[in-house]
């Protein structure tokens, strides 16, 4: 850094100051000392080498100068130059001479420069100084040095020192000297030994000594081989390796390995292979341009270069053929080649087949071939494998392959069906295929049939048959329907079917009723099904079908009916054989024949023996036919008890026989007994019954059981219910205990004996069964169970309370069955007995009576419910609501006036059916028909006033 400082005196005012520097502004600051009269300014100088010379001036003025005073230095810069370059190559082969020039930028003075080799100083040739930057002087300095290798990688250096400063620069850079390789040897496989083709062999390659190391080169037959791998470098040399697949090429070929560096002098090794190869080319050429079926062809084959020689032969796909074979010729590769011919006789079935030569080497066990395509002219010809027969499901695509071959290959062809040309014009549904196959779109069996096809090219005509066979879904029909059959004999059931094809075990039959009937025998002949059934009974009766099934879906059936004829059969249980009604001449009695039978059965009537005459107005006869059912009905118009009190006799008959009933008409009066008491089932705690009714007396009719425990000194009653049920349950009895029970009958007018001739059926009820879990609560869980019985109840009765109706003719079903639920009367029935309506426990001193506590369901009804009244018909009336159970005799004890007043007919309707169970309760199957009490007018005429 310079420092200079600028004093001017006196002057008013004082000077103003400023420095320049070769005319260029530097500074114009300064400072003023008024006391002194002086004015002062500093200038702080960074000195460069472009300073050098420079000339810097201070110049002062002020308000009154003239022209400004000033004072000039001129400055002298030492300093060193910025770069040293040394020109030229580093690199040199030994032995020759190494020219250098260093160079170095201005500096002042002038520097002196220096080389130095490691330690050595070496003499410089020529300096050279001229003049530089910022009045400076540049240097350059030419050397040239002879080098040898034992100089490389010294460090060779240029200095450049400055007397002035004192300080010197420096260029340093590494010699490097080149000098070649000193040997190459190769690994490599012997030169006598016979390598094969396609053999893969590694050709190594070394190199050791030179600076640098040397760079290996294969060569085959002087030419460089491209694909070696990359050169590797060893601790005192080189590696590189040659890769090679061997090629016929390689059979005597000479590979030269060279090795070289920037010394530019080359180190050679070289070697030679064996090689055994194949045929390297085969070709097959002949004279004959056009080949057609029949002529004779002629073939040459010529086997190109092969080591050692290959022997030629002939194919002709699977077939051997001879050729000629002719004297061997030497070849590329220091091979031979060898050369053979074929004649073939042609025929169409060589068309595009390949005649193949191929030259074997029995050494190599290995050889090469080639092949000639033959293109053998001829006339169109069907495939062997043409088929002949052609098989389709109706609606299908039918497609009748065409396997045509001919050549030319362009070859049309015309199909007939039926001797008619088929154009796509004449049905939309053909279409031909590019190979001329037929297709036919929605085949109908219309289409079956022969069709014949016929090809022609430029060499000719051919033509074929082909047979359409179209399948399709079975239609079936019977072959008489309804079939007729007598009771006992032999019957046949036959369908037809239209189908294709017809298979074996194409038919089966099938039931449509209800129940199980066996098939027995079933046959098949030709397109006919046949079921047949031996010793037809009446359970054969009804609808079978044929079912035709032969693969093709969907498959068809027909119904078949078979009506079995038998003579009549009249309905002649209890209630078929009585009627009764008022003989008052006012009512109307029904006297109902029921018959079945097959043909249609007529009836005749007669009374006390006597053939009715229809024509009386009072008699009137109607029948009515449902199916195999013949009922006739004979309706007495104001009964008398004189007239018509009497036997009424029904004859039915039809072709095959009769059959006849005695009914009589008599008063209505108390029910005949039941019949046929017996046990349906029995558990620990309850019994099940079953019983055939008797004569209901012409009034609706219900049921008791009677029971007891055997050491029982009194009996137990049970009213059933629905009234008109035959089938019962008694629960809540003991386990382990005998019981004798009974039942009978009982109407309006009384009640009959207990059944089978006042019979006890004893019963002894089951051990209760482990139970498989403890319930927590006994008196819960029991009421639970009792709750879910009731509830139980009441959904059976809702389901069956539709199934009775209250009828006034002889026509009912004894045994039928219907589930529904019991109403409990255990200890109270009104009007149950004659005399009351409580039941008496008879072990002790006093009478007892007993009321539920638990309530049965009860239903809404109206306190009096009417028909309108039918003239021609009894005036008893069917109750279509249900109602509460009770007997039109007198109670000699009050009813419970919520269980028994009509007059709270309101209030019942707003009641819920509550669950109930008592001990002793019952169950039935049977729904319900309860009737309202009876008025004293729809009482019988003999019952009508006060009952006593």
């Amino acid at each position: 850094m310079l420092k200079l400082v600028c004093l001017s005196e006196g002057g008013n005012p004082l000077a103003n100051l400023h420095w320049t520097k070769n005319g260029k502004l530097l500074s114009n600051s300064w400072e003023e000392d008024t006391e002194a009269q002086t004015s002062s300014s500093i200038l702080y100088l960074l000195v460069t080498p472009e300073d050098n010379q420079a000339v810097l001036c201070c110049e002062s003025i002020n308000l009154v100068s003239l022209s400004p005073q000033s004072v000039r230095r001129k400055i002298t810069v030492l300093f060193e130059p910025e770069e040293v370059t040394v020109l030229g190559s580093f690199e040199a082969i030994e032995g020759t001479n190494l020219t250098l020039c260093c160079y170095t930028t201005s500096s002042n003075p002038p520097v002196q420069i220096r080389w130095w080799l490691g330690f050595r100083e070496l003499n410089a040739s020529i300096v050279t100084v001229e003049e530089g930057d910022n009045g400076g002087m540049t240097t350059m300095s030419n050397m040239t040095h002879w080098v040898s290798r034992e100089e490389n990688g010294l460090p060779l250096t240029c200095e450049a020192f400055n007397k002035g400063t004192r300080f010197s620069k420096t260029q340093t850079t590494i010699l490097s000297v080149f000098y070649p390789p000193q040997k190459v040897w190769l690994d490599v496989p012997p030169q006598d030994i016979p390598l094969r083709s396609g053999t893969t062999v590694r050709l190594v390659c070394f190199s050791s000594g030179g600076n640098p190391t040397g760079t290996l080169t294969w060569f085959k037959n002087g030419k460089p081989v491209p694909g070696a791998l990359s050169q590797m470098s060893l601790d005192k040399g080189v590696i590189r390796e040659l890769v090679l697949v061997l090629m016929p090429s390689d059979n005597m070929a000479t590979y030269r390995c060279d090795a070289k560096n920037q010394a530019k002098k080359i180190i050679s090794a070289q070697t030679k292979l064996m090689v055994h190869f194949p045929a390297v080319s085969m070709k097959i050429i002949t004279k004959q341009k056009e080949l057609r079926q029949g002529q004779t062809l002629t073939l040459e084959c010529l086997s190109g270069s092969s080591n050692p020689k290959a022997n030629i032969s002939w194919s002709l796909g699977p077939l051997r053929l001879k050729g000629l074979d002719k004297p061997p010729k030497k070849a590329e590769f220091g091979g031979v080649s060898v050369h053979s011919s074929l004649s073939l006789k042609l025929v169409s079935q060589h068309h595009n087949q390949r005649v193949i030569c191929q030259a074997y080497s029995p050494l190599l066990a290995e050889g090469a071939n080639t092949y000639f395509l033959l293109n053998v002219l001829y006339p169109p010809e069907f495939s062997p494998d043409q088929p002949r027969h052609v098989q389709v499901v109706e609606d299908d695509m039918a497609t009748i392959p065409l396997l045509v071959s001919g050549n030319p290959e362009k070859v049309s062809c015309t199909w007939l069906h039926r001797r008619e040309m088929l154009v796509k014009e004449r049905d939309p549904r053909y279409h031909w295929a590019e190979d001329s196959s037929l297709e036919i779109k929605n085949v109908t069996r219309k289409d079956a049939g022969l069709y014949t096809v016929e090809c022609t090219n430029e060499e000719g005509v051919n033509h074929t048959s082909i047979t359409l066979d179209v399948w399709y879904a079975p239609s079936v029909k019977a072959e008489k329907d309804p079939v007729y059959v007598n009771l006992g004999e032999t019957a046949d059931l036959i369908c037809v079917a239209d189908a294709n094809p017809i298979t074996s075990d194409m038919f089966s039959w099938k039931w449509l009723g209800e129940g199980e009937v066996e098939m027995e025998e079933e046959k098949q002949e030709d397109e006919s099904g046949l079921l047949t059934i031996h010793d037809v009974t009446r359970a054969h009766a009804g609808h079978y079908q044929c079912i035709a099934d032969n693969g093709i879906a969907p498959p068809a059936s027909a119904d078949v009916q078979l009506i079995v004829c038998f003579k009549p059969e009249l309905q002649k249980g209890a209630q078929w054989r009585k009627v009764a009604s008022r003989g008052d001449g006012t009512s109307t009695a029904e006297i109902v024949c029921q018959a079945e039978g097959i043909p249609r059965v007529e009836f005749s009537w007669a009374k006390n023996g006597v053939s009715m005459d229809f024509a009386n107005p009072r008699y009137e006869e109607w029948t009515v036919r449902e199916g195999y059912f013949h009922t006739s009905t004979v309706r007495v118009v104001n009964v008398s008890t004189a007239l018509d009190y009497a036997i009424f006799s029904c004859t039915a008959r039809n072709a095959l026989g009769e059959d006849n009933l005695d009914i009589q008409l008599v008063s209505t009066n108390h029910p005949d007994p039941p019949s046929s008491f017996h046990q349906l089932s029995v558990s620990h705690d309850s019994v099940t019954l079953e019983w055939i009714p008797g004569f209901d007396g012409g009034l609706q009719q219900r049921f008791r059981i009677r029971y007891r425990f055997e050491r029982s000194d009194s009996f137990l009653y049970m009213d059933v219910f629905p009234p008109r049920a035959t089938t019962f349950t008694v629960t809540g009895l003991s386990p382990v205990t005998t019981y004798n029970f009974s039942v009978n009958a009982l109407n309006a007018m009384g009640e009959s004996g207990y059944a089978d001739n006042n019979a006890v059926l004893t019963i002894t009820t089951k051990e209760r069964p482990e139970p498989e879990e403890v319930p927590a609560d006994d008196d819960s869980s029991s009421q639970r169970g009792r709750e879910g019985s009731m509830l139980d109840g009441k959904k059976k009765e809702e389901e069956g309370s539709s199934q009775l109706t209250v009828s006034t003719s002889n026509k009912y079903e004894s045994r039928e069955k219907i589930n529904a639920t019991a109403q409990r009367t255990l200890l109270i029935d009104s009007g149950s007995e004659t005399d009351s309506n409580a039941y008496e426990n008879y072990g002790g001193e006093s009478s007892h009576y007993y009321y539920p506590t638990n309530l049965p369901p009860l239903y809404p009804h109206p306190e009096e419910t009417q028909r309108p009244v039918d003239l021609q018909s009894h005036v008893y009336e069917e109750v279509k609501e249900w109602g509460l159970y009770q007997d039109v005799q007198a109670s000699s004890l009050p009813s419970p006036p919520s269980l028994f007043d009509h007059r709270l007919s309101h209030q019942r309707n707003d009641w819920r059916s509550p669950s109930y169970s008592q001990q002793g309760s019952g169950r039935v199957k049977e729904p319900m028909d309860v009737r309202q009490p009876q008025r004293d007018y729809d009482l019988p005429f003999e019952l009508r006033g006060e009952l006593v």
